[in-house]
């Protein structure tokens, strides 16, 4: 006959699982931190916990200036739409708690958490304008131009800008006149030239972003606004294996694919310099691939000196747009925590207060099986950290005042789910059933019940994660990620330690500290289905014989008659 498995064993089973899974995410996190980018070994061993928010850690505060090509104010529009795009970078960098508002002046305060890099910086400041432009000339840049070194280089007017006949593409070379080429001539890539203002619908002298390559480019001809998607990845071989070098894979809408095939067609059949498109950001090459082929499927990928950091940065800001004016940093500075670790240590006393509460309260409750209630607390403890340990390194993740409150919250969810377990498996109890059956019906009637509720709380906390910012949405993940650990422990820890502990003499004989003891409960299982109605305690008993003295005769009567419901009718 095929062996049946048993609740104890499936019991056995979860636990295993569960432990596996608690070693196995700290061995990740572990490996993680250790293996990430760091100093020293102390440096390292201190990123084993989570990161603090600014409220609880300070950070760096970056007020940003904004300046229009034209130089005219910055309408309060384009502020408002910079400050949508720049806490979209934020977040895909990191740090979705950080601060970003507009100030009097035409100014952008951008305060971030911890001690940002100067890659952070630029992410949130620079423009990111994206522009693909057909190459007409290139060579390595000069160490020196005509005139000073520290000023861009300014043509003679006599020079003529007026091509000799209308360019009929954007690899035309009708299109380098007199002016431009003097000017490609001369150009110093060690100049302060600011080719990031440069119109968009006229030919380009600009240099790499190394400053080692200047190049003479036409007109642009697929603006970055008609990229659809942008994400960073690894390159990988034409068999599928990965090279190990980090690419920026980009896919264009309709109206960019058209673009995009248009000029791919056109400069394959062309040679030397004129086969090449630049990518710009800014202004500034980030690389010029000659075209081997045709590109019509609308995806595109750049490759470059990428690092893991640079192609996400570089993706987001692509991916989330171009900053409709350009940025310089007014300003940089450190600022303190608002909250610090001694509110941070208060909300800590705060949890384990209520920790001790609810624990108080399932020792009265429920006697014996409080220590499973602590137990499985301290389960979802555990597995919380890890969590927000790994989204810590792994994501940039910082935990704030916020994010501690809403694990807190959680401590009352989770205590939910074992009160309608435990009162399930008591009415089955009543009902006469010996305590592994009450078990195991208790659980298939509370399973309902607690994925109900937490399906409810967890619609509630995504709902507020996508509305909210900063330190809302803090509070919005750590609930849902309890909420989701509830489902988990619940699952995998405390209906498998009660299955195991049913087999238990203590709590299956019923003893009177167990919490599960029939007689206490109000009933006592004979056989056969068959019951006792509980012995009633003594102000019961009481209040129903002054009940029956102040019954009227009538009430009596009926009393005696047939309304003791012993089958009299």
């Amino acid at each position: 006959m095929p062996s049946t498995v048993t609740p104890q064993r499936h019991a056995r089973r979860a636990l295993v699982g569960l432990v596996v899974v608690i070693l196995a995410g700290i061995a990740l996190n572990f490996v993680g931190v250790l293996t990430a980018p760091g100093t020293t070994f102390a440096v390292k061993s201190e990123s084993l916990l989570p990161k603090l928010g600014l409220d609880l850690e300070g950070g760096t505060q970056i007020i940003l200036h904004a300046a229009t090509n034209s130089g005219a104010p910055a309408t309060n529009d384009q502020l408002q739409q910079s400050v949508a795009i720049i806490r979209q970078r934020a977040t895909a960098g990191g740090s979705p708690d950080a601060q970003i508002n507009v100030a009097s002046g035409g100014n952008i305060v951008v305060s971030l958490p911890g001690t940002p890099s100067q890659a952070t910086i630029n992410s949130v400041r620079q423009a990111a304008r994206m522009d693909f432009r057909a190459v007409l000339l290139t060579s390595a840049a000069a160490s020196s131009s005509a005139g000073s070194s520290a000023k861009p280089y300014t043509p003679p007017a006599t020079l003529g800008n007026t091509p000799s006949a209308k360019p009929t593409n954007g690899s035309d070379l009708a299109q380098v006149t007199p002016y431009l080429q003097n000017l490609y001539d001369n150009y110093n890539c060690a100049a302060s030239n600011d080719p990031g203002k440069a119109d968009p619908t006229k030919p380009l002298v600009t240099c790499s972003t190394d400053g080692s390559v200047k190049y003479l480019l036409g007109p642009v001809e697929v603006p970055g606004t008609d990229i659809a998607d942008a994400q960073a990845g690894l390159a990988t071989t034409s068999q599928g294996a990965t090279t190990g070098q980090w690419v920026v894979n980009l896919t264009f809408n309709g109206k960019g694919t058209t673009e995009f095939a248009t000029i791919s067609q056109r400069l394959v059949a062309l040679t030397g310099a004129q086969n090449q498109f630049a990518i710009l950001l800014d202004g500034k090459v980030i690389e010029a691939p000659t075209m081997n082929a045709a590109i019509t499927n609308g995806k595109a990928q750049i490759s470059g000196s990428f690092t893991d950091a640079s192609a996400k940065q570089l993706a987001s800001q692509l991916k989330f747009g171009a900053l409709p004016v350009n940025f310089g940093v007014q300003s940089q500075q450190t600022i303190s925590a608002t909250l610090g670790s001694s509110q941070l240590v208060a909300g800590l006393i705060a949890g384990l207060i209520g920790l001790i509460l609810v624990f108080v309260y399932a020792l009265v409750q429920y006697r014996a099986l409080a220590s499973v209630v602590l137990a499985s607390l301290g389960t979802s403890a555990v597995l919380t950290f890890i969590v927000l340990d790994f989204l810590s390194w792994r994501e940039g993740y910082r935990l704030s005042l916020a994010g501690v409150t809403g694990i807190i919250v959680s401590i009352g969810i989770t205590a939910d789910s074992f009160i309608v377990y435990f009162e399930r498996i008591r009415d089955e109890l009543r009902e006469g059933k010996s305590l592994e059956g009450a078990v195991e019906a208790g659980w298939r009637r509370a399973r309902r019940t607690v994925l109900a509720s937490d399906a409810v709380n967890l619609l509630a906390a995504g709902v507020l994660f996508v509305l909210a910012i900063g330190d809302v949405q803090g509070f919005a993940l750590t609930l849902g990620l309890s909420t989701i650990i509830d489902v988990l422990v619940v699952t995998l820890f405390t209906h498998p330690i009660l299955q195991l502990l049913a087999r238990r003499p203590f709590f299956a004989e019923g003893h009177a500290f167990s919490g599960l003891d029939p007689r206490a409960l109000g009933a006592v299982y004979r056989g056969r289905a068959q019951f006792r109605e509980p012995a009633m305690a003594g102000r019961a008993r009481a209040a129903l014989g002054e009940a029956q003295r102040r019954q009227t005769i009538a009430e009596r009567k009926a009393a005696e008659l047939g309304g003791d419901g012993k089958g009299r009718d």
